[in-house]
């Protein structure tokens, strides 16, 4: 369950990261509010998590998630130019999350 929770929470993270570029400052009240409902379960969810997995692991993969999944957006929507090495690079972040899970 709590390997679950850490995917979801990553998958927040990489929603309140999105948000709070496209809040400008908070000065948008959507992304502004989507970045704050984000944010507290993208925390609260990785402080659930780390009740069950070491703390070193949970954050790695937390982080992991959310970095990929917030410049894989960001290339999909345009934002960000898309390139092969970017996507290798993406995946070996990938592997390394994965690698964390299976040595849990």
């Amino acid at each position: 369950m709590a390997w679950l929770v850490l995917i979801i929470s990553g998958v927040f993270e990489a929603i309140w990261a999105t948000a709070l570029g496209k809040s400008e400052g908070f000065s948008r009240l959507t992304p502004s509010v989507v970045f704050a409902i984000g944010l507290v379960a993208s925390m609260a969810g990785l402080a659930y998590a780390m009740r069950a997995l070491p703390i070193g692991t949970a954050y790695a993969v937390w982080v992991g998630i959310g970095a990929v999944l917030t410049v894989a957006y960001a290339m999909l929507t345009g934002d960000e130019s898309a390139s092969w090495t970017k996507i290798v690079l993406l995946a070996v972040i990938v592997g390394g999350v994965v690698g964390l899970k299976v040595l849990h």
